[in-house]
């Protein structure tokens, strides 16, 4: 399909992708989870978050219009964002299926619609483990993609595993009335991530082309366990306990893959 087209009116298409992060940890004491979870608070709260997101409107191409944002007691928050299109022309890098920028180089351009984030921190005392997820939505409608800000928003949080939707729907008509219900290519969300990134992800993708309907999976391919201790170090483990605990991050993060529970070895 030709990257551009000559339309009759507004590019009514809508593209929404839904993106969710897990950021698993280890926390030994109750004391140590409950200074995760006012970590986290910390770390994500809604001023940064806003910040986060202000980047992705500026990475695919938008200005901001409005803002609501809350933090939640005890824990979690939320940032809504109403965007809208610049009067300028995007950059054909911004409309291309290449990777997006890292956090370090944010750029500028977009369309009508909205960017969310929810933050939802969990722990749970039985074995340690403390998972923190946040869900992000970005929905466009005309001629930019969201998945430009890919790169941006894993980079942009602790990733362990990261789950991503991303749909093109409606349709748009040329100057000839013919609807199209996609206006730029695409077979793969990976193919807007990184060399890097993908190096440390394991990924998978399932795709119903026809449905214009992306689905892609990453899980972290190394575990090392000194970056999973909150509150602790490698040193204060035997190496048996070292081994039981990336078991359990490893069981974690394999059940929020496959979605679904398993046994412990």
């Amino acid at each position: 399909m030709d990257k551009k087209l000559k339309l009759h009116g507004f590019n009514n298409l809508t593209k929404s992708l839904s993106f969710n992060i897990y950021d698993i940890n280890y926390a030994k004491t109750p004391e140590h989870r409950n200074e995760y979870i006012e970590y986290i608070d910390e770390q994500y709260n809604a001023e940064r978050l806003t910040k986060i997101l202000t980047n992705v409107t500026e990475i695919i191409g938008a200005h901001v219009l409005n803002v609501a944002r809350q933090d939640y007691d005890p824990h979690g928050a939320s940032v809504t964002i109403l965007i809208a299109e610049h009067e300028i022309e995007p950059k054909e890098e911004q409309l291309d299926e290449t990777p997006g920028p890292l956090p370090e180089s944010v750029v500028a351009h977009l369309d009508k619609s909205h960017i969310t984030v929810h933050t939802y921190p969990e722990s749970h005392p039985d074995n340690g483990i403390s998972t923190f997820r946040a869900d992000i939505d970005v929905s466009t409608c005309g001629v930019i993609s969201p998945l430009k800000a890919l790169n941006y928003l894993i980079h942009s949080f602790d990733s362990d595993i990261v789950i991503m939707d991303y749909r093109v729907r409606g349709f748009t008509r040329d100057v000839d009335g013919t609807k199209h219900y996609i206006d730029h290519e695409i077979n793969s969300i990976q193919n807007y991530l990184s060399d890097d990134t993908q190096d440390e992800y394991q990924m998978i993708d399932v795709n119903v082309y026809q449905e214009n309907t992306f689905h892609t999976k990453m899980i972290r391919k190394e575990i090392d366990a000194d970056d999973y201790l909150f509150g602790s170090g490698v040193s204060e483990f035997t190496d048996p306990e070292i081994k039981q605990i990336k078991d359990s991050v490893e069981k974690e993060m394999l059940e929020i893959f496959y979605s679904k529970n398993m046994p412990s070895k």
